[in-house]
């Protein structure tokens, strides 16, 4: 469908260049508007200008039908309700399509998130005796000490890091930048690794005095998010068989953590880089532990 691609190109520029969006939200986007593209061609739709309130109903419907997540029709919505807004604005179209289409509810879950027990566990099974192990040890205590996004981690320089302060400065979606302040147990783990681990790796690097990323992989090249997820479920295998973590539980944790100590509300939200503070609330939910802990503490007959 020729005519549909030059618009698509051109919103895709948009969100990188006006919007500051992350390589990943753009692919996401692209993957949304081109699955919709796909549908158009299926109902013998040939130009955008064709598109009115109700195929885009039809589309929602063949979604349901199809038993995508409602979290999956939300987000094709929201993507599609973007570009055809910026086709309006551009004046390529007279009318947004999906402007008046809602958005499904979303049910709401309590984030997954570990205990002390089971970081115990996690943190107990890498070995510093290896590069990989110490590197392994930082990636842990890193995201459980600052909560950071993976695509965060991994975009991590050397020059960004000040152990004075104890703060690494972040480039976060959107290029927000924010600092993070990080533990004790971090910056014992991050300086072995610098000394010892990270020279071995970074030796085996084609082009070594030019890769000033934090974390490396097996060849010495900065690692991806893919290898980030893939280095924690082996040690997740390792530390334990009920356990079945993201990355992103590690964020879900410590947002978790410090709110049920006592942390202010917008101060996790800095932290974690939330644009809006209803994000960061998804976290105020309360413990077993804290539960108990208050009840022992102020019932009566408790």
């Amino acid at each position: 469908m020729p005519n549909v691609k030059i618009p698509l190109n051109s919103f895709l520029e948009y969100l990188q260049i006006e919007k500051n969006y992350s390589k990943y939200t753009i692919a996401y986007y692209q993957k949304d508007i081109e699955d919709f593209f796909d549908f158009m061609k299926e109902e013998a739709i040939t130009n955008i200008h064709e598109i009115t309130h109700t195929e885009a109903r039809l589309y929602l419907t063949l979604l349901h039908k199809k038993k995508y997540a409602r979290r999956s029709v939300a987000r094709k919505t929201s993507s599609l309700r973007s570009f055809f807004k910026y086709l309006s604005r551009e004046e390529k179209i007279t009318n947004n399509p999906f402007s008046v289409v809602s958005l499904p509810k979303q049910v709401k879950h309590l984030p997954q998130f570990l205990y002390s027990e089971e970081l115990e566990k996690l943190f107990a099974v890498s070995s510093r005796d290896t590069p990989l192990g110490q590197r392994n040890q930082v990636l842990l205590e890193l995201l459980y000490a600052t909560g950071i996004r993976v695509s965060e981690c991994c975009d991590i320089k050397l020059q960004d890091i000040d152990f004075n302060l104890g703060t690494i400065l972040i480039n976060g979606k959107g290029n927000k930048q924010r600092y993070v302040p990080f533990g004790s147990f971090a910056q014992e783990a991050m300086e072995y690794y610098l000394k010892d681990g990270r020279e071995a790796l970074l030796k085996k690097s084609k082009q070594p005095a030019s890769s000033k990323h934090l974390f490396l992989n097996y060849l010495g090249e900065p690692i991806t998010p893919r290898g980030v997820r893939m280095v924690l479920n082996e040690l997740v295998k390792q530390a334990s068989s009920t356990l079945h973590i993201s990355p992103h539980v590690l964020r879900h944790t410590f947002a978790t953590h410090m709110l049920n100590e006592g942390a202010d509300l917008r101060v996790v939200q800095e932290l974690l880089g939330h644009a809006s503070l209803s994000s960061t609330q998804l976290y105020t939910h309360v413990t077993k532990e804290r539960l108990q802990q208050t009840y022992n503490q102020f019932h009566p007959r408790a």
